[in-house]
């Protein structure tokens, strides 16, 4: 097995869940050139994991699939890009295979796999599998990768730094341990919690005497202000400041995190951050942490669950010693 591609075009945290899949097949491959097709602007995640992953492959989307707008003659020439390199193996793990598996199927390469569903079309009978809805996200692909062969690589999750800042808190006027972030924003509006009930968490952790750093991206920053005019006294404001190591390095100096379910969510549980996840997407099950004395994913689809979200992260982050 010389050349290999894995299909998973999506984001941050969709990646970061795939990544002990990618980390065994590395291991049972490690001489082979692997490729991952992804969501063009998430290259950088190409470099933070470049011991596993050889070379990116930008995605130009495909009708059916929602990250991005249909460029037909994109399309053609990433599909003829596909077809003239023959790749040994194509790996579909981008779910489970409804839009995509007559997709991959054009790429011609030598040997297919991955997830289908029902009766629906697959590649082929031998290498592809149903998708396994009940099992974490984390567990699918590696799933996946038992069916093919592949020995289990373990299922942590890894966030490799490309920075070592160790003034990072001295920069943002942060004492180590004294502060938590709160990270109140996520890709789909209906994947976020109030404000206003962010805001409640953020009040009880200065009641207790922590300074709280809200974190996102400059177009959180409506939902930041937002968060923020609830609260007793301002944050620390740094929404749109910080670079991906950047919020790690943060989260590694911080008591904890509170967040939606989002990739800032996933890079706390690969660094092991005490963490409470608010999950609005009725999937807990599916992108909670794997290691849930440290770390929390609370449901709150049908109910805000403010107390239980309280609760939770009195005990898991600011009683965390």
């Amino acid at each position: 097995m010389k050349s290999i591609a894995i299909f998973r075009a999506l984001q941050l945290g969709d990646f970061l869940c795939a990544i002990p899949a990618i980390r065994s097949l590395r291991q049972a491959y490690p001489n082979a050139r692997i490729a991952w097709i992804g969501l063009p602007g998430t290259q950088h995640l190409q470099h933070r994991f470049a011991n596993y992953i050889d070379e990116f492959i930008p995605f130009p989307g495909y009708p059916g699939l929602p990250e991005q707008p249909i460029e037909p003659k994109k399309i053609l020439a990433f599909l003829q890009d596909m077809q003239r390199r023959k790749f040994d193996l194509v790996i579909q793990m981008q779910g489970n295979g409804t839009y995509v598996n007559a997709l991959v199927s054009l790429f011609d390469a030598n040997k297919l796999a991955g997830f289908f569903k029902d009766s629906l079309f697959r590649p082929n009978n031998e290498h592809f599998v149903p998708y396994p809805e009940h099992l974490h996200e984390i567990e699918r692909h590696l799933y996946l990768m038992h069916h093919l062969g592949i020995p289990d690589a373990g299922k942590q999750l890894e966030f490799p730094l490309l920075k070592d800042d160790r003034h990072i808190c001295e920069k943002f006027h942060l004492t180590p341990g004294n502060f938590v972030c709160i990270h109140p924003g996520s890709r789909g509006e209906s994947r976020r919690w109030n404000p206003k009930y962010f805001a409640q968490i953020a009040n009880r952790c200065l009641e207790a005497g922590y300074d709280v750093a809200i974190t996102g991206t400059k177009e959180e920053e409506t939902i930041a202000n937002e968060l923020s005019a609830h609260m007793n006294r301002p944050p620390l404001f740094l929404v749109g400041q910080t670079d991906l190591d950047e919020i790690a390095l943060l989260l590694k100096q911080a008591r904890g995190l509170l967040s939606n379910c989002t990739g800032v969510a996933h890079i706390a549980y690969a660094l092991q951050v005490p963490a409470v996840v608010v999950s609005m997407d009725g999937e807990p099950h599916r992108w909670g942490p794997l290691t849930p004395t440290r770390q929390q994913i609370i449901d709150c689809q049908r109910k805000p669950n403010v107390e239980k979200v309280l609760q939770h992260f009195n005990n898991t982050v600011l009683c965390n010693i």
